[in-house]
């Protein structure tokens, strides 16, 4: 081998060494720090979506409440604005979104970021476009920040509120209806596309013929329902997760009081001079999630906010981690023995 070949072996060798150390040492580096560490100077995820929502899932929506609520919290700093069609609460959020831009709370539409949902009777392949421009006529936007599949469910087309019988089950196309969302997305009309309540099983499923992965997987998460595996499968995926119910969702008719009766989080909180809410809140932080919080009592939107500035100790976190684990939002509505999920296991894929 001439001597010049040789050099240029022996150099290549030696750069491919160090690229391989340098890509070893970012690995680490991405695995080992702090989720504060991976935030914008704005106080997003990396994919965008800001670290807080709001969340509008209120039962029995009236306008005027809802829209005065998030106008407020525009004031007070929240900048995502969490939404589905099922919660009839996009045309006051749009209303909000509008007045905010007016009295110069933002500078612009762009400067808020805005989710919705499509809901269970459109998610047909043919329907989620439709689904989509009524959202963004409700909202009076021309798009939306992340549009997600509301759950990996398929009904019979307009069929909106519970109680749902056997009969309004149809199996759920996921291909047919992701080609759908990731149409929504190439039209501009949904900046990024996500889904909810999807198991590590559905997503291994759907990134096997993705041509645009999730960005988003929105699911439960407290210190009663961790997620842990869920949590490291998306990590390594490059799926941000959001918590809904970081809360327990207590006062719901799902929800549960576990997690803000929960006697260890009541002595962490008073230990630290916090709320119960507030070490919940910081907790799912820390975890590196993003996290919907949904009220509309200005103190407490106040509170659920100030959860920077502080952290939880070793100690605490390792207590938290020992909290005994259940399942609060286990979707038994949408399992029926004539379905197709025939049960709990079905649905979330064991799990639970």
């Amino acid at each position: 081998m001439p001597a010049c070949t040789a050099t240029q072996e022996l150099k290549r060798g030696v750069d491919d060494t160090r690229r391989a150390k340098v890509e070893a040492e970012a690995e680490w580096g991405r695995r080992t720090r702090r989720p504060d560490q991976t935030m914008s100077a704005a106080g997003r995820a990396p994919c965008g979506l800001p670290r807080v929502g709001l969340g509008t899932a209120v039962q029995g929506p009236r306008p005027d409440p809802v829209r005065r609520a998030v106008l407020r919290a525009i004031q007070l700093g929240y900048r995502h604005l969490d939404t589905a069609a099922h919660y009839a609460t996009e045309g006051p959020i749009g209303e909000a979104a509008a007045e905010a831009v007016r009295e110069g709370l933002v500078a612009s539409r762009g400067d808020l970021f805005v989710t919705s949902k499509v809901w269970c009777a459109d998610a047909h392949p043919d329907r989620v476009l439709p689904a989509l421009r009524r959202t963004l006529s409700n909202l009076q936007m021309e798009y939306v920040d992340l549009y997600m599949i509301h759950w990996p469910v398929t009904m019979n087309a307009g069929r909106f509120t519970a109680p749902f019988t056997p009969e309004d089950f149809e199996p759920f196309d996921m291909r047919g209806v992701w080609e759908a969302m990731e149409e929504c997305h190439r039209m501009g009309l949904a900046k990024s596309i996500g889904v909810c309540n999807f198991s590590c099983k559905k997503l291994e499923t759907l990134l096997s013929f993705a041509t645009i992965p999730p960005a988003v997987n929105q699911v439960e998460i407290n210190p009663v329902w961790q997620q842990r595996k869920l949590r490291e499968f998306c990590r390594e995926k490059g799926i941000q997760l959001c918590a809904y119910s970081p809360l327990g969702a207590k006062g719901t008719h799902w929800g549960s009081d576990s997690v803000m009766d929960s006697g260890v989080l009541h002595e962490i909180a008073k230990s630290k001079g916090k709320t119960v809410a507030q070490v919940c809140l910081r907790w799912v932080y820390e975890q590196g999630d993003c996290l919907i919080v949904k009220s509309f009592d200005e103190s407490r939107m106040k509170e659920n906010l100030d959860i920077v500035g502080w952290e939880l100790t070793e100690e605490e976190r390792q207590r938290i981690s020992k909290i005994p684990q259940r399942k609060i939002n286990q979707g038994r509505r949408y399992v029926s023995e004539h379905g197709p999920y025939k049960s709990l296991e079905e649905l979330w894929d064991g799990e639970i």
